[in-house]
């Protein structure tokens, strides 16, 4: 067996996370076009190929304080790729429903911290549903490692790009945010007015909902309504998805509801299993208006963005954690407060062309993220081709009627196209 291979505070961080009613894994739901992928077939190619993506044979091992990875000696695929349900045909509800039953099951800490479950479905095809534990990955990894065992040909578009050079420009850019600093105080620290209606101790239950949108559609609607970005025009849509879904429950604790973006601070292909920082925004749901909503969060976003408030935290907090690990621990705990933010909103981008597992189109790619303490709510975001998958996923106790948000977010996104297209509004 090799050294171990210590893990980095981040993955320690979300190692801790981990409790009796959180399980700690996300779940890739991937969708594959008839006649589907059988497990013999999945198995040879991923045999062949896992040992480019060496963590993937790699469990948790090292002394009580001080977890690390270690190779495992009796690695087996055999239990790490099964079929699910004897091969019997499967609804979308029912894999919906298999995706919750999984995610609220833990992984196997003797074992490497992923697995893979395949599922006929009723039309032909077949669904993947990949558990991978956060410590492992996150979901810019997630999908390097699916690019490395998974898709039968690499995404030249997700090829890793070197890290630019350092220059003078960015070194005077660096000191414009620092004269900054107090106004990145005031947006990252600030606390919502209302208590979030997501605001819960989870039980162990989950539910979980999908939503497939046009990207191609969405992003150019979003840039002809109000020079928005993707990424602003999904949070948009989940802005008005939120706001149906508060309707629809009578929710009139609070009218903006501060959302955390994660930002992957990845360079190309680093090796790294989480490497991310953050921003908030706060959704207007008070606002009727889709087009409003648009404008008001792209100009929140343009700001944070062109302030760098991602680095400028993830370069605080470890200062602070290298300075005292007590006070870092105690400002991750404010970080996580309610107050600060109500959930997360993550948007990966995916493979960039047409990718096939086996010979089979895959057609959508869910990813499902678990949702932590006092945030009942979680929602991922992540693109294939040229599809958005919305995933979410929350506590059934404390979240009900998450069909009805997955449903409010593709209308959202319809209305973005209609107004773009010069159709009606509101």
């Amino acid at each position: 067996m090799s050294e171990g291979i210590p893990l980095t505070d981040e993955d320690r961080a979300i190692l801790d996370l981990e409790g009796p009613n959180v399980a700690g894994h996300m779940v890739k739901v991937i969708r594959v076009a008839g006649p589907g992928v059988t497990v013999p077939q999945l198995k040879d190619s991923v045999a062949s190929r896992i040992d480019s993506a060496p963590e993937m044979k790699r469990r948790l091992g090292g002394e009580p304080g001080a977890p690390c990875w270690v190779d495992d000696p009796d690695f087996d695929l055999d239990r790490h790729i099964a079929v699910h349900k004897d091969g019997e045909e499967v609804s979308d509800d029912e894999i919906r429903r298999a995706t919750a039953a999984l995610l609220e099951e833990k992984l196997d800490r003797s074992l490497p911290l992923w697995r893979l479950d395949v599922a006929a479905t009723s039309d032909g095809g077949s669904a993947l549903i990949w558990r991978v534990h956060h410590v492992m990955a996150d979901g810019s990894a997630a999908m390097r490692l699916a690019r490395q065992v998974l898709w039968d040909q690499q995404d030249v578009g997700e090829a890793g790009r070197p890290r630019p050079a350092r220059d003078p420009a960015a070194d005077e850019e660096h000191e414009r945010r620092r004269r900054h600093l107090l106004g990145f105080y005031e947006r990252e620290f600030t606390r919502s007015r209302g208590r979030s209606p997501f605001d819960g101790e989870p039980g162990a239950r989950r539910a979980v909902s999908f939503a497939t949108v046009s990207l191609a559609r969405l992003h150019d609607s979003a840039k002809a309504l109000a020079g928005s970005t993707l990424n602003d025009a999904v949070l948009a849509v989940v802005a008005g998805a939120l706001r149906r879904w508060m309707e629809l429950h009578d929710e009139t604790r609070t009218d903006t509801l501060r959302v955390k973006v994660p930002v992957s601070l990845h360079h190309g292909d680093d090796g790294l299993a989480n490497r991310d920082s953050y921003f908030s925004v706060p959704l207007p749901l008070g606002e009727p208006d889709p087009l409003k909503r648009l404008a008001e969060i792209t100009e929140a976003t343009s700001e944070r963005k062109s302030d760098h408030d991602a680095e400028e935290l993830d370069q605080i907090l470890h200062r602070v954690s290298g300075t005292s690990k007590r006070l870092g621990r105690l400002l991750s705990r404010v970080e996580a407060s309610p107050r600060r933010f109500a959930f997360s909103v993550s948007n990966v981008k995916g493979p960039g062309q047409p990718v096939a597992i086996g010979g089979a189109p895959v057609e959508t790619i869910h990813s499902v993220v678990e949702i932590g303490h006092h945030h009942a709510l979680r929602i991922a975001v992540l693109s294939v081709d040229d599809r958005l998958c919305f995933g979410f996923c929350a506590d059934p106790e404390l979240v009900s009627d998450l069909e009805e948000m997955a449903a409010g977010a593709e209308e959202e996104a319809a209305l973005l196209e209609s107004l773009a297209d010069g159709g009606p509004g509101i």
